[in-house]
């Protein structure tokens, strides 16, 4: 995993952002807590002269939750090491927090697709807090097909296999690379065929490249299935002959996959790949 590590301090940005847009989701927490406690406190006098108290001691406790966990992913992504159940962690980010940090993002300025980007790269960073480690047929490499040149004729989308290597476009290299490392490779259309993808090769992790939108929505629908994102490039404009870093992908690929000692489908000597943490 050194090597996404290392390549994860380039996304520092967004990880200040996010961090930023956490601080602030946390302190409108408490505000909406303590207007929640503060506007029936009239009422629940007349019910209970304890009852104010019982409320905020309540209301308190479900606030000091919130910052601990919001805390504990913090130190996580300064870390860059598994804490307290980091998996369920991911979950919180994925299903709760996210579409409050757009939220907050939004009052205070920051446009949905820079609180994209920041998901996207904290999320790769708990994925590789987790260290999980699969077998080459047990991860899948899901690619958009606007990575296909526009030119071509080839239908990849049900066997990218079916590419005819002319180097017009990314997608002879990515094949070459599923081959070397023996995983699967894919092409969605789009979010639906993603998701049959998925659920028809039933993979253990998945690595995706993707836009923004599409890889922060990809991440959410596969949840639990950790996914770690590759943002593409689009130097002719969105969904339009877009390209990837190719050894991203490939650091990718080679930190999340093991081999058996003895296997002889392993790239490298004697088919032996060793794990990487």
């Amino acid at each position: 995993m050194k090597e996404l590590k290392e390549q994860d301090l380039n996304h520092r940005p967004e990880k200040r952002v996010f961090i930023l847009l956490l601080f602030l989701t946390c302190l409108a927490l408490v505000v909406v807590a303590v207007t929640l406690w503060l506007v029936p406190f009239i009422g629940f006098s007349n019910i209970n002269p304890h009852l104010p108290a019982i409320m905020a001691i309540l209301f308190a406790g479900v606030v000091l939750f919130l910052i601990g966990g919001g805390l504990t992913l913090v130190f996580t992504i300064v870390r860059g090491k598994n804490l307290f159940f980091n998996r369920k962690i991911r979950g919180v980010v994925i299903r709760f927090l996210f579409p409050l940090l757009v939220l907050v993002g939004k009052c205070v300025g920051i446009s949905k697709e820079q609180v994209q980007r920041a998901f996207i790269a904290v999320n790769n960073q708990l994925v590789v807090a987790e260290a999980r480690l699969v077998k080459p047929q047990k991860l899948l490499i899901l690619l958009p097909q606007c990575l296909q040149n526009h030119d071509c004729g080839v239908r990849i989308t049900g066997n990218v296999e079916n590419c005819k290597a002319c180097g017009k476009c990314k997608i002879k290299n990515l094949v070459a690379l599923s081959q070397k490392y023996h995983v699967s490779i894919a092409v969605a259309t789009g979010g639906t065929l993603a998701r049959k993808i998925v659920v028809d090769k039933k993979p253990q992790m998945i690595i995706g490249v993707a836009c923004e939108r599409d890889l922060t929505s990809g991440i959410q629908d596969t949840y639990p299935l950790p996914v770690y994102g590759i943002l593409n490039k689009r130097p002719h404009g969105p969904c339009f002959d877009t390209d990837v870093d190719l050894e991203a992908v490939e650091r990718g690929m080679t930190a999340f996959l093991k081999y058996e000692k003895g296997n002889s489908e392993g790239p490298g000597p004697e088919g032996v790949k060793p794990a990487i943490s």
